[in-house]
């Protein structure tokens, strides 16, 4: 399967530049699906300012008709949120409203629910929602999700589409992603639905990524200064192959088929934390 890298709009320059350019000062608290550890909104809400911030709410990823009622009722009802709209985005043309582009350019929190990634991608890049959200976060403002609302933050991500039962180049489809988590490919639904051949896979054919593999129930919170800390319940999986000897041996259609020696995975449980610039397990920094 042909992997999708091509460059996104013109308008999406702001987040290239995340991407690319000055760390932003925005923190991500990132959820791995299943249930929401309640650390982890905590954290969030915390970062976006309080109850009484400002948090917008994206459920485009889901095709359910209450998704945008579902979020915000959650923050207001569970974690007592005093200023949380939902953006109803279901296409690109509704990240075209000035309106949602002001909101969420005026936010202390943007908030991606579950549900298809492509959904969220191909409806926000290359609009002024997407560019203000950009920006939101280069200026401080915290960005989370969970399930395909944390999938979508690496940029290239993984969509969902492909064979997983195997470890070979060219199955498993990537496509650009919002690339507010720089430097990694992210998965999710990690350990519970047992996705470890398919980042291997993408992992084994982009070295210089850093797999970052996000268990149910578990969350991680990432700092400006790129290190994160687990939150939650379960496990977070890093797979590094940067000083890895990865090898091929030629398959039919172009899957060729993947190994590695001196492969590094670490596992990191609730509390404990990774520094992504030097690629290694660090204590854990002050909360």
């Amino acid at each position: 399967m042909r992997r999708t890298l091509a460059l996104i709009g013109s308008v999406m320059v702001a987040v290239a530049a995340t991407a690319a350019g000055p760390s932003p000062k925005g923190n991500l608290v990132l959820i791995g699906g299943g249930d929401k550890p309640k650390d982890a909104m905590i954290k969030f809400i915390e970062l976006a300012g309080g109850p009484k911030a400002s948090i917008v709410a994206i459920p485009t990823a889901s095709e359910e008709a209450d998704a945008a009622s579902y979020y915000v009722k959650l923050f207001k009802e569970e974690f007592g949120c005093t200023n949380v709209v939902a953006l109803d985005i279901k296409a690109k043309a509704d990240a075209m409203r000035p309106d949602f582009a002001q909101r969420a350019a005026e936010a202390g929190g943007i908030f991606f629910g579950g549900g298809d990634q492509v959904r969220i991608t191909n409806a926000i890049l290359g609009t002024p929602v997407g560019a203000a959200i950009a920006r939101a976060f280069e200026r401080g403002a915290v960005v989370g999700g969970t399930s395909a609302g944390t999938a979508c933050q690496s940029d290239p991500m993984i969509t969902g589409e492909g064979d997983f039962t195997v470890i070979k180049a060219n199955t498993v489809e990537l496509k650009p992603g919002l690339g507010f988590f720089r430097g990694v490919i992210v998965d999710q639904h990690f350990i519970k639905r047992q996705r470890e051949n398919r980042l291997l896979a993408v992992i084994l054919e982009h070295p210089d990524l850093l797999g970052v593999a996000v268990d149910e129930e578990a969350a991680v919170w990432v700092r400006p200064d790129q290190t994160f800390t687990v939150l939650g319940k379960s496990s977070v999986v890093v797979i590094d192959a940067s000083n890895a000897k990865v090898g091929r041996q030629p398959g039919e259609k172009g899957q060729d088929r993947l190994g590695a020696h001196g492969l590094k995975v670490d596992i990191l449980m609730p509390g404990e934390a990774y520094d992504l610039k030097t690629r290694a397990v660090v204590t854990a920094p002050a909360k």
